[in-house]
């Protein structure tokens, strides 16, 4: 008994050591599509962003990237937790709001100051209709009873109730405890659809095993407590009601982090974005190494093929680097 506890321990410090590296650039090039990178001439240049390896799920789409930022990864994790993408101008962004403490329909209510746009109206009309792009399960949209469907009105109160309801479900029980997307069209589980994503590129599921088994991301409950959020996002211009859940660990003066979407209300079914990220010495200053995947299940994505599949992993790249930009920029590169 004592060896087998004595072999769980060790193999707990080995896991935790993962996050650290003598070689970041070797350790990097073990998990990601970034073979050899110039430390110094990355730190000079902006972020680099491929597209991520093929996938056998037509939903699935993957983007990586890496990039350096002034000084230690400490600070900059913490400016991740931190991040407000609606105070940063993120157009996409229409609402962001923390989530802590007990979670109540009034935790959302700032919804029903949602702007007054094409997309917003177009949420409002998809609620009224109780359309099938819509992404609730049968019992969410039995309890729409009709009425003003305006996020100022009633559908804000209903909204406010799908996403209360689902975030106690993630609190409780991880992803598994969410309701399935069945309200029209097969049956897609969230938490399916995250482990899809990682057995698709299984060298980073094992790179991050040790945030990913610790936490509520394809699976229940786990022993690390997320940073929750939601935001009213632009998709395709149409707002679509999201749920976030941030995880993230250090040691040895690395860090990794792991930020989904584990519900939205529609455009997709899940996101999955990882950081990896190492302290590096340049020029005999201290610097931080970021790798960052990007991860998305879309149903969006299985009706495109050739130029338009390759269309929108542009687009993806794009996002992302313009996202990676405002960064950057925040945290002085």
């Amino acid at each position: 008994m004592r060896k087998s506890c004595l072999l769980s321990l060790v193999l707990a410090i080995l896991a935790s050591i993962r996050v650290a590296s003598a070689d970041p650039v070797s350790e990097l090039s073990s998990f990601s599509i970034f073979d050899k990178i110039d430390l110094a001439q990355l730190a000079k240049s902006d972020a680099k962003t491929a597209h991520g390896p093929p996938m056998s799920n037509s939903r699935f789409l993957s983007v990586q990237s890496i990039y350096v930022l002034p000084g230690p990864p400490a600070p900059h994790l913490e400016a991740m937790r931190n991040w407000n993408p609606s105070e940063h101008h993120e157009p996409k962004v229409f609402l962001h709001g923390d989530l802590s403490g007990a979670i109540s329909e009034s935790s959302f209510a700032r919804i029903k100051s949602a702007p007054d746009n094409g997309p917003v109206r177009a949420l409002v009309n998809a609620t009224a209709k109780m359309g099938n792009d819509l992404q609730l399960s049968r019992e969410e949209a039995a309890r729409w009873k009709g009425g003003n469907a305006a996020l100022s009105s009633a559908g804000g109160d209903f909204w406010m109730g799908v996403l209360a309801g689902r975030t106690r479900a993630f609190i409780s029980g991880g992803t598994s405890a969410q309701s399935p997307y069945d309200h029209a069209g097969p049956s897609i589980k969230a938490g399916e659809e995250l482990n899809g994503l990682l057995r698709e590129q299984s060298k980073i599921r094992k790179q991050f095993a040790g945030v990913l088994d610790s936490s509520g991301i394809g699976r229940g409950a786990g022993s690390l407590k997320p940073d929750l959020y939601w935001e009213l996002l632009n998709t395709d211009n149409v707002a679509v009601a999201t749920l976030g859940a941030f995880y993230s660990r250090t040691a040895s003066g690395a860090a990794q982090a792991a930020d989904t979407f584990y519900y939205s209300s529609g455009g997709y079914y899940v996101t999955l974005t990882l950081h990896q990220m190492w302290p590096v010495d340049i020029d005999g200053k201290p610097h931080t190494l970021v790798w960052r995947g990007d991860m998305v299940s879309s149903a969006a994505l299985a009706d495109l093929h050739g130029v338009e599949k390759l269309g929108s992993e542009s687009a993806m790249m794009k996002d992302v680097a313009k996202s990676i930009a405002r960064f950057r920029q925040e945290r002085g590169r």
